[in-house]
């Protein structure tokens, strides 16, 4: 409803005062609306009123929305969800920590989470923009040189909010929040050291300000998918470069060493996140499937601690893995039966994300260990060489062939 008064204060005066006598909102300067009046609080119910106000309620939510992502502490250390996803990239990269240190040293992004080992330094979080996630341990998961231990830390990139909240039901690099509802409150809890407790309708809020925001939209043609309109489809491309590069995530069989459609193996549907019907052919993966292991963690670019896993599939066969961080395998409600697979197959897995708007989130991968959409590219030949399903399989990524798919992926708006 807000995108209705997004082009101008006279259409929200025209609109608002045959509705209802006089505007009750005001236009921002991103497009979004304030709307104020003393007789509808923002925990009102739009479907239970008439017309008119039930416009000014969703106006109401909307602004309660908006002030809570992007001012509400909740008591906490300082930080607001704004703190993390910012509006011209839904993340934080380490070229926006340099510059928010240089700006204010207090800026609450350098508290808690965001400080070195030390408790003090900004070392990480300005050169890999990871912050810290300290996560429950299955039952299924133990550590070999301590068993007892119920927790382990992590460190990881801020996932960006550009086209997830409305159009990518999966939350989270290892996939463990299903609604919005509880990602906003894991984060409150987890990153904002929160005192007061967010209510149910904040939390509501919250998520419907993320999920009709334009600024939570690469582009206007995503923001009208979320809406109901056509789903986005692949730019042909303009140059012979990235024709080529369209090549790649191209809907096509697997027929190495030709690498027609091998990026789409994984990364196909509307939002370049699902695992295609080849890709099922290759991978012990559903078609749709939207996590994978890609050996990220084999190469742990960022040098981040390793851990010793013993992993039990609950019938006596006990896998060791070594890893910086055991990604999806710590999310059992993702995982497939263990009579399937044993669990340790998902050492190092992480959701597949979409690519709308890609160009502008670096860097790449849970740990932001790919600084540019090239070195992201790049990591993939590794992965051809040392995945047990693509190895020997001769797919070999050339320059030529790094330089095209990042020029393709650069269209993806």
């Amino acid at each position: 409803m807000g995108r209705l008064f997004e082009g101008s204060g006279a259409l929200c005066t025209l609109v608002l005062a045959t509705l209802l006598g006089g505007c009750a909102g005001e236009v921002m300067d991103d497009g979004e609306i304030r709307a104020e009046s003393a007789e509808i609080s923002a925990d009102c119910d739009p479907a239970a009123l008439p017309p008119g106000l039930k416009v000014l309620c969703e106006l109401k939510r909307r602004a309660e929305g908006r002030r809570l992502f992007d001012q509400e502490t909740f008591g906490g250390n300082g930080r607001t969800c704004l703190t993390c996803h910012s509006v011209q990239t839904g993340t934080v990269s380490p070229e926006d920590a340099q510059a928010r240190l240089a700006a204010d040293p207090n800026d609450p992004l350098f508290v808690h989470d965001g400080l070195d080992s030390d408790g003090v330094g900004t070392t990480r979080i300005t050169t890999d923009a990871t912050v810290g996630i300290t996560l429950p341990l299955p039952w299924y998961v133990k550590l070999k040189n301590d068993p007892s231990a119920t927790h382990i830390t992590v460190f990881r990139g801020i996932p960006t909010t550009q086209n997830t909240p409305a159009l990518d039901p999966v939350l989270m690099t290892d996939l463990r929040n299903t609604t919005l509802e509880e990602q906003a409150l894991g984060a409150i809890h987890g990153h904002a050291q929160n005192t007061v407790e967010p209510t149910e309708n904040e939390l509501e809020l919250i998520a419907e300000f993320e999920r009709e925001g334009r600024r939570f939209f690469s582009s206007p043609k995503l923001a009208r998918y979320a809406r109901g309109g056509p789903p986005p489809k692949l730019p042909k491309g303009h140059t012979a470069s990235q024709k080529r590069g369209r090549e790649f995530f191209e809907d096509a069989p697997f027929n190495p060493p030709s690498k027609k459609g091998v990026c789409a193996l994984c990364h196909s549907g509307p939002m370049l996140n699902l695992t295609n019907e080849f890709g099922a052919q290759v991978f012990p993966a559903p078609v749709g499937t939207r996590f994978h292991p890609i050996d990220v963690d084999g190469v742990n670019a960022n040098n981040y601690p390793l851990y010793d896993l013993l992993i039990d599939d609950g019938m006596g066969n006990v896998v060791e893995a070594q890893t910086p961080d055991p990604g999806a395998l710590l999310t059992p409600a993702v995982l497939p039966p263990f009579t399937v697979l044993h669990p340790s197959t998902f050492v190092g897995a992480f959701k597949t994300p979409q690519l709308w708007g890609v160009a502008d989130t670096a860097p790449y991968f849970h740990d932001n260990s790919a600084k540019t959409l090239e070195d992201a590219i790049r990591h993939y030949q590794f992965f051809f060489d040392n995945d047990p399903f693509l190895a020997g399989s001769g797919i070999v990524f050339t320059d030529q062939d790094v330089d095209d798919i990042a020029a393709f992926m650069r269209l993806l708006r």
